[in-house]
């Protein structure tokens, strides 16, 4: 596991000092955050809702990916499972360019949700 210093500052409250991540994580989330600043989608970034976290998927027995820290969610509160996603397609951008997939694409909708599309 990764303890990842952020590089740039933003809104405290907004995101953490020190996110404990992958390894694997760390360039990709830092892409994905410079994207929101530079793309002016960072506004739209509400909640930082974690990243590490042993556990099985919510509901299902499977072991979460947040469970290798390569997961992140973000806009909890207004982004709920099997929830429609508020998250506008130029914030989702931001991370899909970056190398993630985003749960709100799926059957069962996981807007607040990106996980390493490979690793």
């Amino acid at each position: 596991m990764t303890v990842w210093d952020v590089p740039f500052e933003l809104e405290i409250g907004v995101i953490p000092k020190k996110i404990y991540c992958n390894k694997d994580l760390v360039k990709p989330l830092s892409e994905a955050f410079m994207n929101l600043i530079g793309r002016g989608c960072v506004d739209e970034l509400k909640t930082w809702d974690g990243c590490f976290n042993i556990r099985k998927m919510r509901g299902l027995q499977s072991s979460s990916l947040h469970s290798w820290g390569i997961a992140i969610d973000v806009n909890a509160a207004w982004n709920g499972l099997n929830k429609e996603p508020t998250l506008s397609p130029e914030f989702v951008a931001c991370f899909t360019d970056a190398g993630f997939d985003w749960g709100g694409t799926w059957k069962r909708k996981d807007g607040m949700h990106f996980q390493l599309a490979s690793i």
